[in-house]
């Protein structure tokens, strides 16, 4: 039982993790209806820049504050330049403009700060502690403890001030909060802007835990069955579907991979939100949306 409950314990603090990725997303849904295809390259992009400001000298917040101002510029940009042209278009076409800014960024880290990968380290040890019996990594729990902490303040801000009011009406209906006087592109810059912090923070965290390499946008395919088991609109939704999701994960490798085969932590994951897509596709807390015909 303490090594079900250990197994249990650390896949869910990864799932808290998971679930920092998938809120980038889900900031940006709410804000424009469109999948961020560009998150997971914005988190390469951010954790790059950090690390190469570090390994030249450049203080820790120095640098974190660098990295979010050109974060912030890159959201200002992305709304003169792409979103702002493309306005009334389909949801398709803004789709595959994220998918065409996921390679600008990209390219711009690559021709910025190279292709080799680099250590980072956050003064966060990764010994084993014990906790109520426990062995877990310290690592793993100073991570959830940022990771969570990130997640219920953007749950909060989103949810219970006039911020988050505002990114729910424009995503509802772009006329009608024009009508109301609210800035349909100063509502766009601050949910790519705090979509931005976001994938600051966890670029950081799976930087100092896998390393800073081009293999980090990758990581928007853990993120991917959490939004769908969460729901695409909710950020507290994708808090508990990332926890279900790291959590399986880990029992799945351990109880199943002997019967089944290896591996069997890769697609686990994706085959609880094919389940979900059958069963609630709107996900736990997505909310459903009605039109009239």
């Amino acid at each position: 039982m303490q090594f079900f409950l250990e197994v249990l314990v650390a896949g869910a603090l990864s799932g808290v993790m998971y679930a920092l990725v998938a809120i980038g997303f889900v900031l940006i849904y709410r804000a424009s209806g469109v999948f961020n295809f560009a998150q997971g390259s914005m988190i390469l992009f951010a954790a790059l820049t950090f690390v190469n400001l570090v390994e030249r000298g450049v203080p820790f917040w120095l640098a974190f504050g660098a990295t979010l101002l050109l974060l912030i510029a890159a959201a200002f940009a992305i709304e003169r330049f792409v979103l702002r042209p493309l306005s009334n278009r389909s949801v398709i076409t803004l789709f595959l403009a994220t998918l065409g800014l996921s390679y600008i960024f990209e390219g711009l880290s690559q021709i910025a700060w190279g292709t080799q990968v680099h250590a980072l380290d956050l003064g966060i040890s990764d010994d084993p502690v014990s906790v109520a019996g426990l062995s877990l990594s310290s690592f793993d729990i100073a991570a959830t403890a940022i990771a969570g902490s990130l997640v219920v303040i953007l749950a909060l801000v989103t949810g219970k001030t006039n911020l988050g009011l505002s990114l729910r009406a424009v995503a509802a209906d772009p006329l009608a909060a024009l009508s109301i006087g609210l800035r349909l592109e100063r509502v766009t810059v601050i949910a790519w802007s705090l979509a931005g912090f976001v994938a600051l923070v966890a670029g950081l965290i799976w930087g100092a835990r896998s390393g800073v390499q081009f293999s980090l946008s990758l990581i928007v395919l853990k993120a991917l069955p959490v939004l769908i088991i969460g729901g695409f609109t909710s950020i507290g939704g994708v808090i508990v579907a990332g926890v279900l999701v790291g959590a399986g994960e880990n029992l799945a490798a351990i109880y199943l991979g002997p019967t089944i085969g290896n591996g069997v932590e890769g697609w686990f994951a994706y085959g609880l939100a094919l389940v979900f897509l059958m069963a609630r596709p709107t996900g736990l807390f997505g909310q459903r949306t009605w039109a009239r015909i």
